[in-house]
């Protein structure tokens, strides 16, 4: 196999927030802000309730996922939201982004997590198919956010 998956390390956050620049591209609900994404990186990496991994190739970071635990009412334990998957560009269908999903799914197993989520950006035609041949479902249930006037300026 020419790449790996493994945990993120803090040396990989450059090309992690390389990574989600290109993932915010396409979300019109997010901005490109390396320095905000770099500190939301350092936060996941510093956590026992969250996991980062990361593609590699060729010593090169080429795609990463992220998720974090959340305590879900619904289930009645741990459920795991997925908070970002982008693989480069030039190494898409190859299965990186198949293995990176199972692999945080089994990270989220083994800690006990009743249920995986993820939100999509709606207009990702090819992000949304992807999810749907790994068995991801559309719900019925929509995504509302409200931001602190303070986020808003980046404090």
């Amino acid at each position: 196999m020419p790449w790996l998956i493994r945990p993120a390390q803090s040396a990989d956050l450059d090309c992690l927030s390389t990574l989600l620049g290109e993932l915010f591209a396409l979300e019109a609900d997010f901005r490109i802000d390396a320095a905000r994404q770099r500190r939301g990186l350092q936060l996941m990496l510093a956590t026992p309730q969250a996991r980062v991994l990361v593609a590699e190739a060729e010593g090169k970071v080429i795609g990463m996922a992220t998720g974090q635990l959340t305590i879900s009412t619904a289930e009645g334990g741990p459920a795991l939201l997925v908070e970002d998957v982008v693989v480069d560009v030039a190494w898409r269908g190859r299965g990186i982004g198949r293995r990176l999903l199972t692999e945080l799914g089994d990270w989220a197993v083994a800690h006990n997590a009743h249920r995986l989520q993820l939100l999509a950006d709606r207009n990702n035609a090819t992000g949304l198919d992807f999810y749907r041949s790994l068995g991801w479902q559309v719900t019925a249930l929509i995504c509302l956010r409200k931001r602190r006037p303070e986020a808003v300026s980046g404090q």
